[in-house]
This record gives structure tokens, sequence and C-alpha cells, in this order.
């Protein structure tokens, strides 16, 4: 029997102008809209922003990964969005996040800080799966720290 789950893997350069802090609180909207949101929908995932561009994961029923993924679409905070991976996927990598955000702690910036410098971080180059690993992962070691 096929799962009903999805996963949809995607980039997008951030839009959102002003100083540090401006841009933080843009950032911080986004998430409190998306744990909103997508905790009514079933849809969970994570959400990385680093040197303007945000990469995130979402899972859930098809129909509500795409129409949060047509909301995100709509954003005037995003642009060039890619979608890197949108399949069938038969258990949910954030089953305990209605939009996980890593990278917040001083040790996920380290952590994503460090994985950006190996892998030579550049959009055009990421791939979906790889996506997931690296924000499945510094999600996981962020939740584990804060415990």
């Amino acid at each position: 029997m096929m799962s009903d789950l999805y996963r949809l893997v995607y980039f997008s350069r951030n839009c959102i102008k002003g100083t540090p802090d401006q841009v933080a609180a843009g950032v911080d909207a986004i998430l409190h809209s998306a744990w909103r949101n997508n905790a009514s929908l079933g849809v969970t995932g994570a959400l990385m922003f680093n040197a303007g561009i945000f990469a995130q994961v979402l899972e859930g029923r098809r129909h509500d990964v795409e129409a949060t993924f047509e909301r995100i679409q709509d954003d005037p905070r995003h642009s060039d969005i890619k979608i890197l991976a949108f399949e069938q996927t038969p258990h949910r990598g954030f089953p305990a996040w209605s939009m996980a955000f890593v990278g917040r702690s001083r040790e996920g910036e380290d952590l994503f800080g460090h994985i950006g410098d190996a892998t030579d971080f550049r959009a055009e180059r990421m791939q979906g799966e790889r996506v997931f690993e690296i924000l499945h992962r510094i999600a996981i070691e962020e939740e584990t720290n804060a415990a």
C-alpha cells in the first residue's frame, strides 16, 4: 500500500530587506505563521535560513504540502524558488516539529556554519536529499543540546 505521506524540499532567496534585526524579525514572522498553519494541517518540517537563502522541508499529506507550498510561492519574502525534491516518503523526518528552525542556537549556528563551509553551500548546487539530511542532523543535535 502506497503512503499518502509526501516530502517537499525547496530553496528560495530571501527578499526580506532591512537591518539584521529586521531580517531576523521577518524570519521569526515566517516561523510563527508556519507553526500556526502547519500544526492545523498536520504538516511538519524544518526551515533553515543562511546567507540570504531559505531551505525548507515540508512533510504531510500531498494536498496539505501542496497548499502550504502554494502559500510560500505567493509570499513576497521569497524569490527564485526551486523545488529540489517532491516525493512520497514512508515516514516523517520531523514528526515532532510543525516547523523546526535550525541554526538558532549558538551551537546550531556553529554547526551550520561549518557545514556551509565544508560543503561550499551554494543554492544552485543543492540536492533535496542532502538538504533533508543537513536539516535533520542539525534539528536532532539542537534538540539533544536543549534537553
